[in-house]
């Protein structure tokens, strides 16, 4: 039952047993621990870490590897044919539009929310309300990617200009306000993943804005009297005295949400399902894999977006050791 669980009441009873399970495994190291207390730390560590290299294992190693030779693999992962997805990526117009607009996520999502953070971030800093005005930005971070998907899809409905037919879309009533004639913003590309963009940076924003915000009251009170007292306007303040000094965070706000925008899955399924050359390469995985049913080029996908993953992340590691040392 709890190994082929098919109604609810036996998924419920298969979640509580892998719950008591989990609870069981710690107790016991917990309790081996203890017996070890002062006299093998190479013991206590090795029990500690086992169980976490075991789970890393089986949970991400494994399925990695499997996924990096299934790539190779054809449609129904029965032949070898080498390379063939990985020119497939590279060569079909469908999947060089893919890569074309997870270009454009990459290159436009972190910058331009990045940006939008730190000016509101510098704008609202010891002002009136600053708490307030910084709640306001903040609570797109609590509402979920397909949440924000079904809301800015509703932003961005159409309806005909035709007799008594009012828009229900806030900016095509706001193109019909200002004479224009109400436009399917989601079927127009290259329009249409710009407009899926700045759903992701109106989501980050918040993030950035928080971890700008703390950056920017943790610069010393008398770095900025003395520059003050040096005649250092506005401007100059900002980009000799605070770019400067939150450089650091800056850095791993970008690459923080240059990886998440790599991953970007929900809100392309939720507005467009990848339609009208608006896919990107998580969204591309997941269709070639569960739709088209083709798991070769599927796991060729999910290994390209990790190999893109790899140098921010190693990136952003560097730099966290370099503002350390």
């Amino acid at each position: 039952m709890f190994t082929t669980a098919t109604t609810t009441s036996q998924k419920i009873l298969q979640m509580f047993a892998a719950i008591l399970l989990f609870a069981a495994v710690i107790g016991l190291i917990l309790f081996i621990a203890g017996r070890f207390t002062g006299k093998r730390d190479r013991a206590i560590a090795a029990l500690y870490l086992g169980p976490t290299v075991l789970m890393l294992s089986v949970g991400l190693l494994y399925p990695g590897l499997r996924t990096i030779y299934q790539s190779f693999l054809d449609a129904s992962l029965k032949n070898f044919i080498g390379f063939d997805n990985y020119v497939t990526i590279l060569s079909d117009p469908e999947q060089l539009t893919v890569l074309r607009n997870t270009a454009f996520w990459v290159l436009v999502t972190p910058f331009v929310a990045t940006g939008v953070g730190l000016l509101y971030a510098i704008l609202v800093d010891k002002a009136r309300m600053e708490s307030f005005a910084k709640a306001l930005i903040f609570l797109p971070m609590s509402i979920s990617f397909v949440a924000a998907g079904v809301i800015w899809k509703f932003m961005y409905e159409f309806r005909p200009d035709q007799g008594n037919i009012k828009q229900i879309g806030f900016v095509n009533q706001l193109i019909v306000w200002l004479g224009g004639e109400p436009q399917q913003l989601l079927i127009d590309s290259p329009l249409n993943t710009f407009l899926l963009i700045a759903v992701m940076v109106w989501i980050q924003a918040g993030f950035a804005m928080t971890v700008l915000s703390a950056a920017i009251k943790a610069i010393p009170d008398d770095i900025i009297e003395a520059a003050r007292l040096d005649g250092v306007g506005p401007w100059g303040m900002f980009r000799f005295v605070t770019l400067p000094a939150i450089r650091p965070a800056v850095i791993v706000v970008i690459t923080t949400i240059a990886i998440g925008t790599l991953k970007v899955f929900d809100i392309v399924q939720t507005m467009t399902g990848g339609r009208f050359d608006t896919s990107v390469i998580a969204n591309e995985f997941y269709s070639q894999t569960f739709r088209s049913d083709n798991r070769g080029l599927g796991a060729a996908l999910a290994v390209v977006l990790f190999i893109l993953v790899i140098p921010i992340v190693v990136y952003n590691i560097r730099q966290l050791r370099r503002s350390e040392a």
